[in-house]
């Protein structure tokens, strides 16, 4: 008679790392932080698609000076993926347009987010790969979060997936009919679009794996809810969405990073008259007038210049103290927030500032949902809000969702 014995966890190591492994994949970082990261760049993308809804076709359309050919062309040789270039018909233009705006929507709303957040990627996608000649570095930072975002469980809070969890109820099967039947129409979405596409095939993969777990998700949700295999799901989500996290916060570092070191070795940088000229150019002044009044301070264009330096090159090494962490990161939103005013660029700002946010503090979010909340019933409630009971955690689900 042989007998098995348990390794026992005896050392204060052990311990340690056996902890950090429980919580790893037991919990999902950052649902404030996702949370915020989602509707920041779903609001982003949504702003620039109204903003330039009369110039689309002149921007991403067939009729565009960037032809449906010369599209064609340039995705063969680097093998980026773009629905656009599926069909040459201006219908089939509109529908992805859009598409792409009623996602966008959709993912500020939380609605089936998992869903929704690949069809805010395949429209981001399909979008900037048609023209990569009409973007900028903050459609570079959409283009990439857009990716990232697929990967986490972004609607855990502030979200109208989060409301539906909290209110069902545990141990009563679901009945819901809108997913499935949503996972139906995008099983032959895809479908249809393998047999057109021929570039960006990565993409087109990461499509089906997505479609394929949600429908393993799905299945094990309403046939095994308190099973082993739906244990193992809910690890590889909280692994995959920790795993994604990490990567958007280590973007965002390495984008400031890389501008900073970049800044010290230009000359205008060095001797703090780098920003004078941008503000004496016709394309990035919006308001000629302020823009005038700002450089004819040789002084305020020393300090915004060095400033920038310092505080790019700075932000990756505060991390490590949250205090200064925190000041910089409110230095950081508010150079982003001069750029979009003083150079017309508020696209790259408002991408930058939603990547940022990923870095603010979760009781700072607290605060700012509890405040959007009361704002929220201010406007929409007949009754008054301070007649209202306190509802501070309704927005936090007792479930995990995607």
């Amino acid at each position: 008679m042989s007998t098995t014995t348990e390794p026992v966890i005896t050392t204060p190591v052990e311990r340690g790392a056996a902890r950090v492994v429980q919580r790893v994949t037991a919990t999902a970082f950052g649902p404030y932080q996702t949370a915020i990261v989602r509707i920041g760049f779903g609001t982003t993308w949504l702003l620039f698609l109204l903003v330039e809804l009369p110039h689309r076709h002149q921007l991403y359309g067939p009729g565009g000076p960037w032809g449906w050919d010369m599209g064609r062309d340039l995705v063969a040789n680097n093998n980026a993926f773009t629905s656009l270039l599926w069909s040459d018909s201006a219908l089939w233009f509109e529908t992805v347009y859009g598409l792409s705006i009623v996602a966008s929507l959709l993912l500020i709303l939380g609605w089936r987010t998992r869903a929704v957040s690949a069809l805010f990627m395949f429209g981001v996608l399909s979008l900037q790969n048609r023209s990569i000649f009409v973007g900028d570095g903050g459609d570079n930072v959409v283009h990439l979060m857009a990716i990232y975002l697929v990967f986490t469980r972004c609607a855990q809070v502030w979200s109208l997936d989060a409301r539906r969890a909290a209110r069902t109820v545990p141990g009563v099967p679901s009945r819901d009919r809108v997913g499935p039947l949503l996972w139906t129409v995008l099983g032959a979405g895809l479908v249809v679009g393998s047999l057109h596409n021929d570039t960006g095939l990565f993409v087109l993969t990461l499509l089906w794996l997505l479609w394929v777990a949600q429908g393993l998700w799905r299945l094990v949700c309403r046939y095994a809810p308190h099973s082993q295999p739906r244990l193992l799901l809910d690890v590889l989500a909280n692994i995959v969405h920790n795993c994604a996290l990490v990567v958007i916060m280590a973007e965002v570092c390495l984008i400031y990073a890389t501008a900073g070191w970049y800044k010290i070795q230009g000359s205008r940088w060095q001797d703090g008259t780098a920003l004078y000229y941008p503000l004496k150019l016709d394309y990035f002044t919006p308001w000629p007038a302020l823009s005038d009044a700002l450089a004819a301070s040789g002084l305020l264009m020393l300090v915004l210049s060095y400033g920038t330096v310092a505080v790019q090159v700075a932000f990756p090494f505060t991390l490590f103290n949250r205090r200064v962490k925190n000041v910089l990161l409110v230095a950081m939103m508010l150079e982003h927030a001069g750029i979009a005013v003083l150079l017309g660029l508020p696209v790259f700002s408002l991408a930058m500032i939603a990547a940022d946010a990923v870095f603010l503090p979760t009781a700072f979010l607290l605060w700012l949902g509890a405040r959007a909340a009361r704002a929220r019933d201010r406007l929409f409630s007949r009754t008054p809000a301070e007649k209202r009971p306190e509802r501070e955690n309704d927005e936090v689900p007792r479930t995990l969702v995607g």
